[in-house]
């Protein structure tokens, strides 16, 4: 790529900026997403006693929905304010604009990797075997960053034109933690609802992930057809949109 070294670094500086001043440092990529679970897990096995919900050991099927939607959040929130954050720097550097947007999502995808060890541990904790399925899990993070980058060229344009953007996007957000079956899996929706869950783009990236600690067989086809179409989509779109309104854009930074 062209500017690939321009990426590069543009990342390594966010993570930098991110970590620097902390005691932990690096250690907050596995805390946040390691506490959440936690947190859920107590809710709903400690105090609600529902161990139907979800698959076993739920902890782990907690984490491997968690550690995309920590990474999903995250991007959302410094993708859509990527133009406005760095304003100074989008209009005196010449390169392309839409690179502020995908170094945030960058950024963040190596935060997620970071994370992995944590699911990794609890997965030999439990002593949970894999299958080939967990073949997917690569192909999750690549439909997943697609799909972060192409809602990312979408929104920080429009949080440019409109600031009230960044507050509709932290309420889709929470809305959407709900609607992704993180703390419960597909097969807990009403089997009348399962196909209209695959309409959140999130739905079908969620199962690739956790396909390799449980295996889905034929039933991964759905999911799959969800994750390709709603990520290569919304970034085809996105990357449309984001040249279209770029000139419009850059009066307004």
């Amino acid at each position: 790529m062209k500017h690939f070294q321009a990426l590069q670094l543009l990342v390594v500086r966010d993570l930098q900026i991110r970590y620097a001043g902390t005691w932990l440092g690096y250690l907050w990529s596995l805390l946040d997403p390691l506490f959440l679970a936690l947190i859920y897990w107590m809710v709903f096995t400690v105090i609600l006693g529902a161990r139907g919900v979800g698959e076993q050991p739920y902890l782990l099927f907690l984490l491997a929905g968690i550690l995309p939607w920590v990474w999903l959040s995250s991007s959302l929130s410094d993708s859509s304010r990527a133009l406005i954050t760095e304003n100074r720097l989008v209009r005196s550097i010449s390169l392309p604009r839409m690179l502020w947007v995908i170094k945030s999502i960058t950024a963040k995808a190596a935060e997620f990797v970071f994370a992995l060890p944590i699911l990794i541990t609890v997965a030999i904790i439990f002593n949970k075997s894999v299958s080939w399925e967990l073949l997917w899990f690569p192909i999750a993070f690549i439909l997943q960053y697609f799909l972060l980058v192409g809602i990312g060229l979408l929104l920080a344009p429009l949080t440019v034109l409109a600031r009230d953007v960044k507050n509709i996007i932290r309420l889709l957000v929470r809305l959407g933690f709900y609607l992704t079956p993180i703390i419960y899996s597909v097969s807990d929706i009403p089997e009348a609802a399962q196909f209209l869950s695959y309409f959140n783009p999130m739905t079908g990236i969620v199962t690739l992930y956790r396909a390799g600690f449980w295996p889905q067989g034929a039933e991964i086809l759905y999911p799959l057809i969800s994750a390709v179409v709603w990520s290569l989509g919304l970034f085809t779109l996105g990357v449309i949109f984001f040249r279209k309104i770029e000139a419009t854009v850059l009066k307004e930074v």
